[in-house]
């Protein structure tokens, strides 16, 4: 039995006791309610500007959101970033804190990517439309003060997957020079016999039925494809080192530690961290007392990542 902090076990106590069973709902009336939940958007960390922009995507018009923090030097490193939420819920604003909070403690350019969402964009969709964010900023981020040589993929959950699945296709396709992948609690796969889901599948807020259901609405057809699932590719060698982050209490905890050491084994230089009692999404509250020195320690990873990339 893990023994938990306190602040944490009431964390959970109060997710498990008001999130909603979303394998029992209609996918758009759960958006709905998550949105209506969310807290009001407080613009903090406060930033020298922020930047809403629309850019021609492979669905028609994709948003994009463009965090420049408050700091001196003319050229940043640049993070696209892919908000998490199953594939189904959040957006720029449920994640619009967290890429301040990046964008202030890396000293980065943070692009926040408004993917499409299943199950009404099936994948790969939301594959596509970061792959294109990538194109964009490898083209465009020097307007903004970013530097187009220090391109960094990132994403949390959801878009964890979609952060390395997009690090693939740069490197199979030819695409833009990425300088690394940061990956927080990764929805690597759809193997739901691990370690980590057999101990906290029930319990922990993110359980295996909802996994079970984000899957379905994000790959009705199945996830025999390299855009979906990263670990279909053949290598991975050749990709950008990566920071890898996962979370004791989450059911894909073991399959985003597999990956970290897949990639470690096919060359790809990692920085591994897995947080010990602490449980999905837990980055994106704020109040819990664990996530300020968590955040502070990915940032160090991530700033040693980039300082690593300019080495090279």
């Amino acid at each position: 039995m893990t023994t938990l902090e306190p602040e944490v076990a009431a964390m959970l106590e109060a997710l498990d006791t008001s999130f909603p069973d979303v394998t029992r709902m209609d996918p758009v009336a759960v958006r709905e309610i998550i949105r209506d939940r969310r807290a009001p958007l407080t613009r903090r960390p406060d930033m020298r500007t922020v930047t809403d922009l629309q850019i021609d995507g492979p669905g028609g018009d994709l948003a994009l959101r463009i965090y420049r923090p408050h700091f001196p030097e003319s050229v940043l490193p640049v993070v696209v970033f892919a908000h998490g939420g199953g594939f189904v819920f959040c957006d720029l604003d449920s994640h619009d804190e967290f890429c301040r909070s990046m964008a202030d403690g890396v000293g980065a350019l943070v692009v926040s990517v408004d993917y499409r969402l299943a199950p009404e964009h099936p994948g790969p969709a939301a594959f596509d439309d970061v792959y294109a964010a990538l194109e964009w900023s490898a083209e465009n981020v020097g307007e903004f003060g970013g530097n187009n040589s220090q391109l960094i993929l990132a994403g949390d959950s959801a878009g964890g997957n979609l952060a390395a699945t997009v690090a693939i296709a740069a490197r199979d396709r030819g695409g833009p020079t990425v300088a690394g992948q940061v990956l927080i609690y990764p929805v690597i796969d759809d193997d739901f016999d691990t370690e980590s889901y057999r101990r906290f599948g029930v319990g922990y807020y993110n359980t295996t039925a909802s996994m079970k259901w984000y899957w379905q609405q994000y790959a009705p057809r199945g996830t025999d494809d390299v855009r979906l699932v990263p670990t279909r590719a053949a290598s991975l060698a050749g990709l950008p080192s990566a920071v890898v982050v996962t979370a004791e209490l989450d059911p894909p905890c073991s399959a985003g530690d597999d990956y970290a050491t897949r990639l470690a084994a096919d060359g790809v230089l990692v920085d591994h961290h897995c947080f010990a009692g602490l449980f999905h999404g837990f980055l994106t509250f704020p109040s819990l007392p664990q996530t300020d020195p968590a955040r502070r320690r990915i940032w160090a990873m991530m700033e040693q990542m980039i300082h690593q990339s300019l080495r090279d």
